[in-house]
Order: structure tokens, then sequence, then C-alpha cells
């Protein structure tokens, strides 16, 4: 991934479509009702090596190892988990004998995670990924990366709730 972020100039001005999509379903802070979630209790990847991918998330990320076991669906294979803040979890599975293919992206499938962390923190991050030879893509206060297996993970150092100076939540 490089720092290019050049954009088309033939895109299809969607404004109209959102502007509507806007008006018909999304209630002002004040009037929305508050959510049945609580929370995500944890996003679950697959990886290919788990020593390799406790390396990436612990020792690169600084996520912290928290849990390891076998995964209760299926018998040999590894289900393990890291804290990513704020009582949230990043979980993972291997499936040794499966033959699973590379990690494509595919509809419905993940397009990215992003993790905040601070601006301190952030920038430690990124050194570290860099000094790894992660190879990383940098727009305004999000960096994107792949992970070993080749997810794509966003750490960005905006606030929980805000993206790029602007509430999400």
């Amino acid at each position: 991934m490089s720092e290019d972020t050049t954009t088309s100039t033939d895109r299809t001005d969607r404004t109209d479509e959102w502007d509507r999509l806007r008006a018909a379903h999304l209630a002002d802070a004040a009037d929305r009702p508050d959510s049945t979630g609580r929370g995500v209790h944890h996003v679950a990847l697959l990886c290919t090596d788990v020593e390799r991918t406790i390396g990436f998330y612990q020792g690169i990320l600084g996520f912290p190892l928290t849990e390891l076991f076998e995964n209760r669906d299926y018998e040999g294979s590894t289900h393990f988990f890291f804290d990513i803040g704020n009582g949230n979890a990043l979980a993972f599975f291997d499936f040794p004998t499966l033959g699973l293919e590379d990690y494509v992206e595919v509809l419905g499938g993940l397009h990215h995670l992003a993790i905040s962390m601070a601006p301190a923190d952030w920038e430690e991050k990124k050194a570290a990924l860099a000094a790894a030879g992660v190879e990383t893509q940098q727009v305004q206060t999000s960096l994107y990366f792949r992970d070993p297996d080749g997810a794509r993970i966003e750490i960005i150092s905006d606030p929980l709730g805000e993206m790029y100076g602007n509430a999400v939540m």
C-alpha cells in the first residue's frame, strides 16, 4: 500500500442519495434510541500460524494475549484472544487441516478492522510497523496495513466515536 490517495474524476455523484438516506433513517442524537448492544464482544479472524499472529498483534501492535484454548467447534483448532481496549477483544482461529485459501476481500466479508489508539501509541505503532517492514498507507489519522495473513487493519488516532474530527456516534 502506498501513500497515494488519488481520487478518480469519473465518480458518480451520490450526494442526493446520501441526503435522502440521512433524511429517511438518521435521527438527531437527542432523538436517537439507546442501542440494544453493549459493545463488540469480539471480532474473529482466521490465521494460518498462531505464534506468528501472536508475535504480530501482541509483539508489534501491543495487544495483550488474554486467552488461548481449543476451538469448541473444530477439534485441533486454536481459539485465542487479544485485548484491544475498552472491554473489546480480537479473536483468532486457526484451522490447520482445512486447506484455507489466502485472504481475499469478498462482498459480505471483512473490508478492514479499525482500532482506535491514543496519538502517542499510534505514533509508536507506526514506527514499529515500519521497523518490522510492514507496508502501510496513511490517510489523515488512519494507518492501514495488512496482518500476516492479509486481513486489512486500520489503527486510527481519533477517539472512539470520532473520525477525522467528525462525530460518528
